[in-house]
């Protein structure tokens, strides 16, 4: 699935660290984040997609591998990444 234009320049816009940011690792897990949640609004309909499931698990280990980073970089940043995302209860 592909974020929408608008969408992903609003994404860009909440977690950029400096004026022209486009790839810092929170917006990477941002943009991640939100695909990862439009996959599983797909996995709803269609249960027996395993080619996608794939690309979803890409996905998830990607974004942890971001987040493992990100944490051993900064852990202030690292939880508010985590606590705009909702990503741990």
């Amino acid at each position: 699935m592909v974020l929408i234009k608008e969408k992903k320049q609003e994404i860009i816009n909440g977690f950029k660290v400096h004026s022209r940011d486009t790839g810092s690792a929170e917006v990477q897990v941002a943009i991640l984040t939100e695909r990862i949640n439009n996959l599983a609004e797909h996995f709803k309909y269609h249960k027996k997609d395993f080619h996608s499931r794939r690309g979803l698990l890409m996905l998830v280990g990607r974004r942890r591998r971001l987040l493992n980073y990100l944490k051993d970089k900064s852990i202030k940043k690292y939880e508010e990444v985590i606590e705009k995302l909702n990503l741990r209860k």
